[in-house]
């Protein structure tokens, strides 16, 4: 008997017990989802055909992705005192993780430091966070959420969660984790190259050649 092939089926029956959401805990459940994750590994898109890459497809719907919740986001802020999506994730951030220094508040939203001063600037005319110096650096500001941000947020927090919750349409549970552990490993990547902020003339050769190095590791 083959054990090795014995052990593997188990293996997959066990996975099947666990991450199962979509199909009935029988054999039939679980040859559907076989082949649907057969079938998942066979994706067509368009251009395919005529050659175009998975790379290509994937930084298109990255795209769209950005411009879907921006509008759902706009929405949700429609008659609002907010001017765009950025004063409340700036204010969900100080509320989240408590007060920061601007430049650490802009670079949780991966900004410039021009756009994101504006959007502090704007939050800070409003009354909705307040300003003092660093007790750690003098030459740096400490930004805090104040109670009319608080209040503000609350009352936006409804549509706020339903614009969030609608970007994850239809996928189920399972589906929603593969995607942030997929999101998660891009933005690992990612996010030290952005945080060194380099000369944009020198910026894709430094992050091209991370990338050779990671993928000839």
């Amino acid at each position: 008997m083959n054990y090795t092939l014995l052990k593997d089926v188990l293996d997959l029956v066990k996975e099947f017990e666990l991450n199962n959401e979509s199909y009935s805990d029988d054999i039939e459940g679980f040859k559907k989802w076989i082949i649907k994750d057969e079938e998942e590994i066979e994706l067509n898109w368009e251009g395919k055909q005529n050659g175009r890459s998975p790379e290509s497809v994937i930084n298109t719907l990255i795209v769209h992705m950005n411009r879907y919740a921006k509008s759902y986001s706009k929405s949700a802020i429609y008659g609002s005192d907010f001017s765009t999506q950025e004063d409340f994730i700036y204010l969900i951030n100080l509320k989240a993780f408590g007060s920061m220094s601007k430049m650490e508040l802009i670079k949780k939203n991966i900004q410039d430091k021009p756009s994101g001063m504006k959007i502090i600037d704007r939050l800070i005319q409003n009354k909705w966070v307040e300003q003092k110096d660093s007790t750690i650096d003098k030459r740096s500001k400490v930004i805090t959420i104040t109670q009319n941000g608080l209040q503000i947020l609350e009352q936006q927090m409804d549509k706020i969660r339903q614009a969030t919750k609608i970007v994850t349409a239809d996928l189920n549970e399972k589906e929603k984790i593969q995607l942030i552990g997929l999101l998660q490993k891009l933005d690992n990547f990612h996010k030290p190259l952005y945080d060194k902020n380099a000369d944009p003339s020198k910026f894709l050769n430094i992050a091209y050649s991370t990338y050779l190095e990671a993928t000839e590791a």
